[in-house]
């Protein structure tokens, strides 16, 4: 079956610097916006730019990821013509291993891609909060006659040792590049998202294979740069890169502004919000005479009685009578007793905060075990977790998932701890 364009979504990252987030998950499979996930914007991108063949390449934790993905039926990625296709590394044969890098998971799966015979291949990434048109970036790439084209992004001149960083001559060619520097001329960053013509792609991953080369940024785009036409495409749309604590934290709040840029509905995100062992839909969700809530977003199934401000709740939280959320990230089901306050903080599915318990409370000492993950006052409850009643939570602290933390041990935990 021929395509002119296939999707290869890589969704295998680590991410690291979302700490217990990511301890049970993948980094796309984390919520987002209470009833999204992140890889939905990058699958929907795909859908409704109407490329129909996308292969998901998974590794770390890809479980809920994959039960997530499913057949590609809500995004309507399924058929005879049209599908999703999940591939891990094929470890246990000779030619292959894990994944080590991102062109490196490409080429472990030439296969998948020649079996399309493409003329282009998008390759994007599964972690970042954006709409885009695919169809725009392949329109510019053929008209360039490009080999390569990279999207591109204008960021703070402060923040380019996080990106890939381009410099470009007046009709968008890419003249110079530099992987993560510490200072730059340029301000334009890499936004992981790449269009290739197939055989010059195939050609440079088998070449930089064979000198272990395994990512794009580092192995593929400067080869490519030696010998082939290689455009930057600039965006000017909003696109966040959700790869920290802080950063995860601040999207989520802009789902809240109107100002923001961040207009789900409006660029036709598509989920699947069906969960495992659960059949039917979520109940409406319960709001009592008494509860107040204030610039939040609050999904199916929750029940508040008490007061919500500022904040994002997954389908099934509970905030019982007396309690407060403030400036918080509620994934689901998980429930806030009695005069219980939350304040700044994170808390992932199913934990349970006790009566009275206060998260988020004292000075804003930055983690003691995790300093670059959290330094900006975020505390961050992980999956599972139980949280006594009375008990006090400081600033940027980590409970790890599954902890019990019992009012005779832990009665006030301070600012930076880890538990």
């Amino acid at each position: 079956m021929k395509k002119d364009v296939i999707a290869m979504l890589l969704a295998g990252g680590v991410g690291s610097r979302l700490n217990v987030l990511v301890r049970k998950r993948a980094k796309p499979a984390i919520p987002f916006g209470a009833i999204y996930r992140i890889i939905d914007f990058t699958m929907s991108n795909i859908a409704n730019s109407n490329i129909d063949v996308v292969g998901v390449l998974t590794q770390y934790k890809p479980l809920s990821l994959m039960e997530h993905i499913d057949g590609g039926q809500s995004w309507d990625l399924f058929g005879r013509t049209r599908l999703v296709e999940i591939l891990p590394p094929k470890t246990g044969e000779e030619i292959s291993d894990w994944y080590k890098g991102t062109s490196d998971a490409i080429f472990q799966n030439i296969g998948f891609v020649e079996d399309y015979s493409p003329e282009l291949v998008l390759v994007v990434s599964g972690d970042h909060i954006y709409a885009m048109n695919y169809h725009e970036v392949i329109a510019f790439h053929r008209d360039r006659k490009a080999d390569a084209t990279i999207c591109l992004i204008r960021v703070p001149h402060e923040d380019v040792h996080h990106f890939g960083i381009a410099e470009t001559d007046d009709q968008g060619r890419i003249t110079n590049w530099v992987e993560k520097p510490k200072i730059a001329r340029s301000n334009l960053a890499s936004m992981g998202i790449y269009v290739f013509n197939r055989n010059p792609l195939t050609k440079t991953l088998t070449e930089a294979a064979k000198k272990s080369g395994t990512d794009f940024a580092k192995d593929v785009i400067p080869r490519m740069l030696q010998k082939k036409r290689v455009y930057g495409f600039v965006y000017n749309g909003y696109w966040r890169d959700v790869g920290t604590i802080h950063s995860y934290w601040r999207t989520n709040m802009d789902m809240l502004r109107e100002d923001s840029g961040l207009r789900v509905k409006d660029w036709g995100i598509k989920t699947n919000q069906s969960t495992k062992g659960e059949v039917g839909d979520r109940s409406s969700t319960y709001i009592s005479g008494k509860a107040r809530i204030k610039n939040s977003l609050i999904a199916r199934g929750c029940m508040i009685e008490g007061e919500v401000t500022n904040s994002v709740l997954s389908p099934g939280v509970r905030v019982a009578r007396g309690a407060r959320v403030t400036d918080s990230i509620v994934f689901h089901d998980s429930s806030i007793d009695t005069h219980a306050l939350i304040q700044y903080s994170i808390v992932d599915k199913q934990v349970v905060i006790g009566d009275s318990a206060r998260i988020g409370i004292g000075d804003p000492a930055p983690n003691k075990t995790f300093p670059n993950h959290l330094s900006s006052g975020i505390t961050v409850i992980g999956k599972l977790a139980k949280i006594a009643p009375g008990i006090t939570i400081g600033k940027n602290c980590v409970i790890n998932p599954d902890v019990r933390l019992t009012s005779t041990k832990h009665k006030e935990i301070p600012s930076g701890s880890t538990i």
